[in-house]
């Protein structure tokens, strides 16, 4: 093999090599392009569900507290002055508690981080057991016991 034909050999072989060492500019934001075209089709809808396995959860915890409340009111013959008494009663010598009507040992908070509303009597039945819901104020989007 004549001497000239192995440096065009050689000299090919190195554009090669340069030419295959990576992707283009191009060829990266196009992929960049449909990963947040694609991430944006996505998150929307991810977190609307998040959203509503909170309010799932809320109406979950409203319908544990209220049949805890209504345990205490059965044992009791009197509504509980707060939440707390369905962990622990207020009267150490109380011979009729027989808690505690929750599972844990503490009063769960909301799924926003907020306390639940509790009233007896209440305006809408025996008592009223609420959350102030996403907007923490009382509208329409509260979870309710009524």
């Amino acid at each position: 093999m004549p001497m000239a034909d192995c440096r065009e050999v050689e000299e090919t072989m190195k554009k090669r090599k340069y030419d295959a060492q990576g992707f283009t500019l191009i060829e990266i934001l196009i992929v960049v392009m449909i990963i947040g075209l694609i991430a944006s089709l996505v998150a929307p809808n991810l977190m609307g569900k998040f959203e509503r396995s909170k309010e799932e959860l809320g109406k979950a915890q409203v319908e544990m507290l209220s049949s805890g409340v209504q345990s205490f009111m059965l044992d009791e013959s009197r509504c509980p002055n707060d939440l707390s008494e369905l962990v622990k009663p207020s009267d150490a010598n109380d011979t009729k508690w027989r808690g505690p009507y929750l599972s844990k040992q503490e009063v769960p908070k909301d799924a926003w981080g907020r306390d639940y509303q509790y009233k007896c009597p209440g305006e809408h039945g025996p008592f009223d057991l609420y959350s102030l819901g996403p907007n923490g104020k009382i509208d329409a989007q509260i979870l309710k016991n009524w």
